[in-house]
């Protein structure tokens, strides 16, 4: 007799599996070339952390910059982690679009998406390892070449 899995209890500690994300769904062109205009001209906040993010330089993250999610043009995305890094410059201290920031991160959440905040004006390497080092696995131990046993 074949058993449903649902009678099995779940150990609390575990969280509960996240839905995958749709892969290569349809993007608007206009946000694709938006996004492409985005990454051709940043602002010099986006300059600096993306100096910080690429090539897996902080904490060993692989990021994308001004990536397509659901329609919304992120400034920084890792897929590994479900993470979208956010850079808040002077424009979001407008009511009208932190209203809209609040709303986007809603929507970025519902989809199992974590999303971080940071001002423009506090990028640098140590604020963006302190933001992200929660997110980061610890690296794993080093094996060093002759150590753990001798050959005969």
């Amino acid at each position: 007799m074949n058993r449903a899995r649902s009678d099995v209890p779940r150990c609390p500690a575990t969280p509960a599996p996240r839905p995958p994300l749709v892969q290569y769904a349809a993007i608007d062109a206009r946000k694709l070339a938006l996004a492409r205009r985005f990454r051709r001209e940043p602002t010099p906040a986006e300059a600096a952390a993306w100096l910080l993010l690429r090539g897996r330089r902080t904490l060993g993250l692989k990021f994308r910059r001004q990536h397509v999610i659901a329609g919304f043009i992120v400034d920084f995305y890792c897929a590994s982690l479900r993470l979208v890094l956010e850079l808040d410059g002077a424009i979001h201290d407008d009511p009208v679009q932190a209203e809209y920031d609040v709303l986007r991160t809603q929507i970025l959440s519902m989809l199992a998406l974590d999303v971080l905040r940071i001002r423009a004006d506090r990028i640098s390497e140590r604020a963006l390892r302190e933001l992200l080092a929660p997110y980061a696995e610890p690296p794993s131990p080093a094996r060093e070449r002759g150590v753990g046993g001798h050959r005969r």
